[in-house]
C-alpha cells in the first residue's frame, strides 16, 4: 500500500528545515510570509461566508447540524504523495476569521470542539487550514528559490522543501478538512507546542468531534511526514474513534478497514 520512493522525503525534518514556524502570521520555513490564508475559491466552489471558529462561544447557525454518516464517509480517504488530491477535486467552503476556511462538510464538528475547547478556559487558534493549489505551489516555490539563494543546486533545494512543506497537490490543506491549530499564548509550529494546554485538550479529545491528529510521533515511518502536533484532520467521528482507541494513523485504519 505504501510505495516508498523519493517523494516520500516530505516528512523527514533536517537541519536547514527545523526552523521554528511563527503560526499566528510570522515566519513559514526559512523566511516571513505575510499574506493571509485567504484565497480565491476556484469558479466550481461556492465560498459560504460567516463570522464563526474564532470567536468565543457561540451556538451554530440554525439548520446547521453535524455531519451524518454519509458525509463522514466522503470525507474518508488518504491525502499523501503516493496519493493526491485529483485535478479536478472541488470543494464548498466556508470562511472562517482571518481570511481562514475549512471544507462545510467539516466545519460544524469544527466549530464545536473550538467552543468546548474554550469553554474548558483553553484559547485554541486556528492559524492555517484550507490552501487552494496555487497557494501551496507559491509557498513550495519560494522556498525552493530562498534555498538556490543560500547556495544549493536545483536538486538539493528541491529534495530539502519536500521535507517540510507538501508537494503541491498532496497537502492535506488543499482538501479543506485539515487544519493546524495552536495555543495562542505559543504559536511555534514545533515540537514544544505539544505541551500546551490548549494541546494537550485537543490531542485528548479532538476524536469525539471526528478530528484526529493526523501525524502523530510515533507514526512517522507510516504516514512518512514528520511529527506535526498542532495538524488536525477530520474524517469523521466514527473513524476518529476508532483511530484515538486504537492508537493507530490513517493509513493503517484504511489498510485495515477499508481495503478489499
Amino acid at each position: 500500500m505504501r510505495k516508498k520512493r523519493v517523494i516520500q522525503l516530505l516528512g523527514r525534518l533536517s537541519a536547514a528545515g527545523a526552523a521554528a514556524v511563527i503560526c499566528g502570521g510570522a515566519v513559514w520555513f526559512f523566511r516571513k510570509v505575510q499574506e493571509t490564508q485567504s484565497v480565491e475559491v476556484e469558479p466550481t466552489t461556492e465560498n459560504v461566508q460567516t463570522e464563526f471558529a474564532e470567536e468565543t462561544s457561540r451556538e451554530l447557525p440554525e439548520n446547521t447540524t453535524s455531519a451524518d454518516s454519509e458525509t463522514e464517509t466522503e470525507c474518508l480517504f488518504l491525502i499523501n504523495a503516493d496519493h493526491p488530491l485529483p485535478e479536478d477535486y472541488t470543494i464548498r467552503t466556508v470562511g472562517l476569521k482571518d481570511g481562514q476556511s475549512v471544507d462545510e462538510r467539516c466545519y460544524p464538528d469544527l466549530q464545536v470542539m473550538m467552543d468546548d475547547c474554550r469553554a474548558a478556559g483553553l484559547s485554541p487558534y486556528i492559524c492555517s487550514s484550507y490552501r487552494a493549489k496555487d497557494f501551496q505551489e507559491r509557498l513550495f516555490d519560494e522556498n525552493v528559490e530562498s534555498l538556490l539563494a543560500q547556495g544549493f543546486s536545483y536538486e538539493e533545494a528541491y529534495t530539502e522543501t519536500t521535507r517540510n512543506i507538501a508537494i503541491p497537490g498532496t497537502s492535506e490543506h488543499e482538501s479543506g478538512l485539515a487544519v493546524d491549530i495552536v495555543d495562542i499564548s505559543y504559536q511555534l509550529l514545533d515540537n514544544e507546542q505539544e505541551n500546551t494546554p490548549a494541546q494537550q485538550w485537543l490531542m485528548e479529545n479532538s476524536w469525539r468531534y471526528g478530528f484526529i491528529l493526523r501525524y502523530p510521533k510515533d507514526k512517522t515511518d507510516i504516514t512518512d511526514f514528520v511529527y506535526e502536533p498542532w495538524h488536525y484532520r477530520y474524517v469523521g467521528k466514527t473513524a476518529a474513534e476508532e483511530i484515538y482507541r486504537e492508537n493507530i494513523c490513517l493509513e493503517e485504519y484504511i489498510e485495515k478497514y477499508t481495503l478489499p
